[in-house]
C-alpha cells in the first residue's frame, strides 16, 4: 500500500521513467501473493508485449 501510494505520487517533468510498469507490476496478483520465481518477470513482460 505504501508503495502505491509513493508511485501515485511520484511526479517526474523532462525525462522519462519506469513508474507505470512499477505500478503496474504492484498489480500483479503472483507479485502482491509473494509468489514470485527468478523467471516471473521475464514470463510477465512477454505476455505485456503481445498483442
Amino acid at each position: 500500500a505504501r508503495m502505491r501510494l509513493a508511485l501515485s505520487e511520484m511526479h517526474v517533468e523532462g525525462i522519462s521513467t519506469n513508474i507505470a510498469l512499477h505500478r503496474d507490476i504492484l498489480q500483479d496478483p503472483v507479485f502482491c501473493k509473494g509468489g514470485m520465481d527468478i523467471h516471473h518477470l521475464e514470463r510477465w513482460l512477454q505476455t505485456r508485449s503481445q498483442p
